[in-house]
């Protein structure tokens, strides 16, 4: 058996970024046809790796290309300076995948020269580099090199910046070049005017935005026979392989509904792959496939293609289920306005998971907590399943332990005594509340639109999940349903939360840039709204000239959370575009550069990396001599750069 600090450790640190790795535990305790029923539907979720990339920058395929076939083949410099910056920058890319970093959006600034990269690139051969028809290699690199070298091209994968046009400014590839962003809302808008408005389907979420020759709109679909219907072409061969070792007759049926989608491409019949899904908690194992989340589209429409594959914790889904047991009760002591509650709380499913693969848009960076589906309606009506990833959540655990961070950041030993005894049983429990019960809560008013806050529509959701957690976890329901060991446990979360908002999480962010990412513009939102309105509560305070968080009252924080709830859930539930502007704007956005200069001086003393993700563990059949599979091996230890090489040479499609 190997160590545990193989897994859980950084197996590599480049750039801001850290690589861990991650255990299964369990896998080998599910029977065969389980095993089987996992690698056919991981395999699923390796297939559509392309996609994303294509998704996420037009150029990034021919680059991630170019790129590996000079770190394979170019051999004359390889122990200069310049290589060993260019082997740094492509496994960012390779982390991000694409050229933007996952996370901020901005464009990578390579550590070489082009006349380096020139050099490599014209010594390689040439029917390894992604010529076009007839091109040189030197061609190649006066077509491609701007994308890299020129700051102007491409500068930013999304951009939300107020008052600039949103889709010319983005470098994302979900619309055809040139689209404006009044002609796709436009466009868009006239559809879903067309539509049920009851239940209406998710306009856009499977489709790039096209102009025909004559100047008329159209989509390109995302489906078999379609855009990207090589990937996906690929990805029915696994799902029709999984569906011969389904678990009950119900996940048989998911999994024919989703090849169904694929094949049309027809969001109805997406709506009603996600409901069967939802209905599906029977099977131990478990998966998600296909476009999911809209963070990557600057307009929330379009979604990134994303796959994982679980089973059940069952010791650990204990927490989870006591949630979802009660949903009814914590959604009717929510603060918000009644005219805004559900009145029936329904088919409400959490549990505690162990991944056994990460894909696409969850690969290597991932979510610890999910929940799905995305559409209002079938929320309100069929309810959601939320999870939280328990093997990744004591992967970064275990790599945070000791490194000081909390040492340097929190006000003081009494707080920081705090943080240690409860800050890992608050934070799995936030994660739990704010994905199996705060995106769950709530309700549209009728006639609302699901995307009228438009591009601060995932910020506001995201803001109102946070919330939930934050308020509930100060309720003494909690302590009741033995989910926290005492009334004071919430101080942790707390303490950690404002910290984060107000301070630490401008680490991920370099100097002279706005907060860009949902989920930062939610935490500052909160952290700063709260830091303004209740100054009698929270307040940051200087110390041998370092800033803190220092708290007052948790009792009036608990208030606090409480009123903001209120008004964002106001906000989601009216649709109230104008009031989403001003919050985010105002307080999820800028950051005060000295103060920020400060953190990051703080912050690189202690030689951490601020992002991390993780390397996939490999899986393996044995067959007899009919074909039939008679073990799936699980190892460990692949190194990162020959998984991303394998992952592009295995996996390509387009």
């Amino acid at each position: 058996m190997q160590s545990e600090k193989i897994f859980q450790f950084a197996d590599e640190r480049f750039a801001d970024l850290q690589m861990l790795r991650y255990q299964v535990p369990g896998f080998q305790d599910l029977n065969l046809r389980q095993q089987v029923l996992a690698y056919y539907l991981s395999e699923a979720a390796l297939w559509g790796r392309d996609i994303l990339w294509d998704q996420n920058c037009r150029f990034n395929l021919r680059l991630r290309q170019l790129l590996e076939t000079v770190y394979t083949d170019f051999q004359e410099e390889r122990d200069t300076h310049e290589f060993k910056e260019f082997c740094i920058y492509l496994k960012r890319v390779w982390f991000s995948n694409g050229i933007h970093h996952h996370y901020g959006s901005q464009k990578f600034h390579p550590g070489f020269t082009s006349s380096f990269l020139r050099r490599a690139v014209l010594s390689v051969p040439a029917s390894k580099l992604p010529l076009r028809e007839g091109q040189s290699a030197e061609e190649l690199c006066d077509e491609l090199f701007p994308v890299i070298f020129n700051p102007e091209v491409c500068p930013k994968r999304v951009n939300q910046t107020e008052g600039e046009d949103l889709l010319l400014t983005s470098s994302c590839n979900y619309y055809q070049e040139g689209f404006t962003q009044v002609e796709a809302e436009g466009f868009y808008a006239s559809l879903k005017a067309e539509g049920d408005p009851d239940h209406p389907i998710m306009y856009g979420m499977n489709s790039t935005l096209m102009r025909d020759e004559e100047g008329h709109l159209y989509e390109d679909i995302w489906r078999s026979g379609g855009k990207y219907g090589v990937a996906i072409d690929r990805i029915i061969s696994c799902l029709e392989h999984a569906i011969h070792y389904a678990e009950n007759v119900q996940q048989e049926e998911v999994i024919k509904k989703l090849i169904d989608f694929y094949r049309t491409g027809d969001l109805k019949v997406f709506d009603a792959y996600t409901i069967l899904w939802v209905g599906e908690t029977r099977g131990e194992v478990d998966f998600t496939n296909g476009f999911t989340e809209v963070y990557g589209d600057p307009l929330g429409l379009k979604a990134s293609w994303e796959g994982y594959v679980n089973f059940v914790d069952k010791q650990a889904t204990h927490r989870a289920q006591l949630l979802s047991e009660n949903a009814q009760w914590f959604e009717d002591h929510s603060p918000v306005d009644p005219r805004f509650r559900k009145e029936v709380c329904r088919g409400v499913s959490a549990k505690v998971i162990n991944a056994v693969i990460l894909g696409g848009d969850l690969y290597p960076s991932s979510a610890i907590g999910i929940n799905l589906p995305n559409s209002d309606w079938v929320r309100a009506e069929y309810g959601s399943k939320s999870v939280t990833i328990g093997n990744l959540t004591h992967a970064y655990n275990q790599a945070a332990k000791g490194n000081g961070f909390r040492e340097e950041f929190v006000i003081n030993e009494e707080t920081l005594d705090l943080l240690n005894r409860y800050g890992e049983v608050c934070d799995d429990l936030h994660t739990d509340l704010h994905e199996c019960l705060g995106h769950g809560s709530g309700k549209l008013l009728p006639g609302v639109d699901s995307d009228a806050l438009k591009a601060y529509g995932s910020c506001i959701e995201e803001a109102r999940a946070d919330l939930f957690g934050l308020y509930y976890l100060a309720d003494r329901k909690l302590v009741e349903l033995g989910l926290v060991p005492d009334e004071e446990a919430y101080k942790a979360q707390y303490y950690s939360y404002l910290m984060n908002g107000l301070l630490t999480q401008m680490v991920r962010i370099e100097p002279g840039h706005d907060i860009e990412e949902a989920h930062m513009r939610n935490r500052a939102l909160i952290a700063r709204w709260t830091l303004e309105h209740y100054p009698q509560a929270v307040q940051l305070v200087e110390h041998e000239e370092k800033t803190y968080v220092k708290i007052l009252d948790y009792t009036l924080l608990h208030e606090a959370f409480g009123v903001l709830l209120a008004e964002i859930q106001r906000i989601k539930s009216e649709g109230d575009y104008e009031a989403a502007r001003i919050l985010v704007e105002t307080y999820g956005v800028r950051i005060d550069p000295s103060l920020h200069r400060q953190v990051l001086a703080r912050y690189k003393k202690l030689n951490l990396a601020p992002y991390k993700g993780f390397i996939n563990p490999r899986y393996e059949v044995e067959r007899d001599e009919q074909g039939n599979i008679t073990a799936v091996n699980l190892t460990y230890g692949e190194p990162y750069d020959e998984q991303m090489l394998r992952y592009s040479r295995d996996y390509k499609t387009l």
